[in-house]
C-alpha cells in the first residue's frame, strides 16, 4: 500500500471510529464480556470484483493491533457468492467495532472495482484507457480512486491541484478558448512544478481554435458522437492526447474506443455504482 494511502487511512479511520463510537459502543460493552475471544469471516454475497482488502486490514489493525487476520482472496480478484475473503480472530468487542466500517468501505470499493472491470473488459484490444473523474464522495476520493485502479481503470487527475483542466465554464468565463489557453500557459510558466494542460472542446470550431493555438497536452472531446470523435482524432493526428467524455455508457463505450481516442472518462465509475453485498459473520472460539 502506498504511503499516501496509509497516511490518509490513519486519519480516516480515526475520524470514522470517533463518528461511530462517540462515548462508547454501549451494545458491545453491555452484552460482550471483556476479553471474550471470537472470530468472524468476510463472506461474499454478490458476484463481482473484490476491493478494499488491504484497506480493511489497515482498519482492523488500527482498531486493535492484536487482532489476527488470514486472507484468502486479494484485491482485484473476481469473486462469487459464498466466497470467503478473510478471517479475523481476537477480541470480540474489537471485531464488532471494526465490522461496519470494514463493510462500508469494502462494499463501496468492490462496487466501484466491479463496475470499472466491466468497462475495461469492453475495451480489450483497443488500446483505450478508462478514466475516473472528480465525481466522488467527499473525503472518500482516495479510496474510490484506488478502487478504480483495482478494477483495471486509470486515475485521471486526483484534484484541482495536479492538472490544469479547462472545462466549458472556464472557457466561457475567460471569454473563449484563446484567452483561457493564453492565461493557463502564462500561469504554468510561473508555477514552480510541472503540470499538464487539458482543455474541453464542445464542437469542431473550438477544436480548430485549440489546434491553431497549440500549447496543450490533452484535448477532451465533450459530448461528441463516436463518428465525430473519429473525425476529431483524425484531424488532431496524434499531435495531442485525446479524451472522450459525456454520457458514455456500457452500450456506447466500445464505439468511442474504436474511434481511436486515447482515453474515455466515465463519471459513473464512482458516482452511481451499486455496492457489492458483503457480510461479516461471527463465530465464538
Amino acid at each position: 500500500m502506498e504511503k499516501e494511502i496509509k497516511d490518509y487511512l490513519a486519519q480516516f479511520v480515526k475520524q470514522s471510529v470517533a463518528e461511530d463510537v462517540g462515548d462508547g459502543d454501549h451494545t458491545s460493552l453491555s452484552t460482550i464480556a471483556a476479553g471474550a475471544q471470537g472470530e468472524a469471516k468476510l463472506i461474499v454475497k454478490d458476484d463481482g470484483v473484490l476491493a478494499g482488502v488491504e484497506v480493511a486490514l489497515a482498519i482492523i489493525s488500527y482498531i486493535d493491533e492484536t487482532l489476527a487476520c488470514e486472507v484468502f482472496i486479494q484485491d482485484g480478484s473476481e469473486v462469487k457468492v459464498g466466497d470467503i475473503a478473510f478471517f479475523v480472530r481476537g477480541n470480540i468487542r474489537s471485531i464488532l467495532l471494526a465490522e461496519r466500517l470494514v463493510l462500508n468501505v469494502m462494499q463501496r470499493m468492490s462496487g466501484i472495482a466491479t463496475t470499472t472491470r466491466k468497462y475495461v473488459d469492453l475495451l480489450k484490444g483497443t488500446g483505450t484507457q478508462v478514466l475516473d473523474t472528480r465525481k466522488t464522495t467527499p473525503l472518500l476520493r482516495v479510496l474510490e480512486k484506488e478502487a478504480v485502479k483495482i478494477g483495471g481503470g486509470t486515475n485521471h487527475r486526483f484534484g484541482l491541484f495536479d492538472m490544469i483542466l479547462i472545462k466549458d465554464n472556464h472557457v466561457d468565463y475567460s471569454g473563449g478558448i484563446v484567452p483561457a489557453l493564453t492565461r493557463a500557459n502564462e500561469y504554468r510558466k510561473k508555477l514552480n512544478k510541472p503540470i499538464e494542460i487539458e482543455i474541453e472542446v464542445r464542437n469542431f470550431a473550438e477544436l480548430d481554435e485549440v489546434l491553431n493555438f497549440g500549447e496543450v497536452d490533452r484535448i477532451m472531446l465533450d459530448n461528441f458522437s463516436p463518428a465525430d470523435v473519429a473525425e476529431a482524432v483524425k484531424i488532431i493526428g496524434h499531435r495531442f492526447k485525446t479524451e472522450a467524455s459525456g454520457g458514455i455508457t456500457f452500450e456506447t463505450i466500445r464505439s468511442y474506443a474504436e474511434a481511436g481516442v486515447d482515453y474515455i472518462s466515465v463519471g459513473a465509475l464512482t458516482h452511481s455504482v451499486k455496492s457489492l453485498d458483503l457480510s461479516l459473520k461471527a463465530k465464538l472460539l
